[in-house]
């Protein structure tokens, strides 16, 4: 077995990197350390960029076909990864799974419709609701101070009352990393297929799913699930490849299937790019014993920087993920308002964090942080925020 090395630490100036080239325009400076976007700072498992390479070594990039191989890959990984069977012809591919919420939002509803999401929750969603000219309709997750949960009360009464054309799930839900059980998923599918209202299921993060835990896909769980669900996922966060845009989606239910599918088709929404289609079957075929690794070392990350904050930062939790490399940081201990925490942070810190009102509704007091990097860099940023809160007190 290949042992790969995480706690390299790579340089990514120069190199079109998103979390390094926004900084001046979202944080206003530069010299602070990068954990805020959804990326990891792992080189890409060498398979996939071994295959890429293979390919580029033709001379003429022009009009390919998707072969069969392809599609094979992510039926394949499915059943190995999750137990979970998929039909080509569930199928389709598209360009990045918020493309495809908008792809499905401008499909299954009109302008002025309602559209369910459960905040706190990845920005995007809001963002494609309210620019496609739909309502958001909120149904925010429970705190206990520990845990989240669905309101199911809530989320029955607002279907019944709202009368929402569609529901966004995350799952597993980022940025609190729940993966929802097959209880709650099944109960949201019975009230899904009662009031006709679709489910745009993100599982982005299902394979990043920590501690040996399954994931449990949406049109996994109940007929109900299939007859209403949609499936968005992709390669991108598991493979640390989302320049290569490489996502798909399937959906059980041929109701709604063929003529979605119809109109991304003639469309062209769901062609597929030689590069990515490439990228993806070398993760999805090679990729594995790289992504049990990564997976070991987050949790140590995880488990690093929740030990950290408990013993040396009062006042800072972590809410404890079950999947992903996103951690969900509770600062409201330390008294601060969102602008003076996220000000904190920046200013006295020196990190970069998403602030945790961009998700909406339950927010406030909290923000985003990165674990996908070498322990060193978390290490020195954990420091950082420690010894920042003792100026502060």
């Amino acid at each position: 077995m290949k042992k790969y090395n995480f706690d390299c630490v790579i340089d990514r100036n120069n190199s079109g990197a998103t979390k390094i080239e926004n900084l001046d325009t979202l944080f206003g400076r530069h010299d602070v350390t990068p954990l805020w976007i959804a990326d990891l700072d792992f080189a890409v498992c060498p398979d996939i960029i071994d295959a890429l390479r293979k390919r580029l070594d033709h001379p003429v990039l022009g009009y390919s076909v998707t072969g069969d191989d392809y599609w094979d890959s992510i039926i394949s990984w499915q059943r190995r990864r999750h137990g979970f069977e998929l039909q080509r012809s569930e199928l389709a591919f598209i360009p990045g799974v918020v493309k495809g919420i908008g792809y499905a939002v401008n499909f299954f509803s009109r302008r002025g419709d309602r559209i369910l999401i459960q905040p706190p929750v990845y920005h995007p969603f809001r963002n494609v609701i309210v620019g496609n000219d739909r309502v958001p309709v909120e149904n925010p997750l429970i705190f206990d101070g520990k845990e989240y949960r669905m309101d199911l009360e809530d989320l029955q009464r607002l279907v019944e009352e709202e009368k929402p054309a569609m529901m966004i799930l995350c799952n597993p839900h980022n940025p609190i990393g729940i993966q929802w059980d097959a209880d709650t998923l099944r109960a949201v599918a019975v009230i899904a297929h009662k009031h006709g209202m679709v489910v745009v299921s993100d599982e982005i993060h299902s394979d990043l799913v920590l501690h040996g835990r399954p994931h449990i896909p949406y049109l996994s769980v109940s007929d109900d699930a299939r007859a209403t669900g949609i499936m968005l996922a992709a390669p991108s966060k598991t493979f640390n490849i989302p320049g290569l845009v490489s996502s798909w989606m399937a959906v059980s239910s041929p109701k709604l299937r063929t003529p979605f599918y119809h109109w991304l088709e003639v469309n062209e929404f769901s062609a597929p790019v030689q590069v990515s289609t490439i990228g993806a079957r070398a993760a999805y075929e090679h990729g594995e014993e790289w992504l049990d690794q990564m997976l070991d070392y987050v949790q140590e990350n995880i488990r690093f920087a929740t030990e950290f904050c408990e013993r040396e930062i009062p006042g800072v939790k972590v809410v404890a993920p079950q999947a992903s490399f996103l951690l969900w940081v509770d600062f409201r201990g330390l008294g601060l308002s969102q602008q003076q925490l996220m000000d904190f942070l920046l200013s006295r810190a020196h990190l970069a964090l998403n602030d945790g009102t961009m998700f909406g509704t339950g927010g406030e007091g909290f923000a985003r942080l990165n674990v996908g990097t070498p322990r060193c860099v978390l290490r020195e940023a954990l420091e950082n925020v420690r010894d920042a809160v003792r100026e502060l007190k």
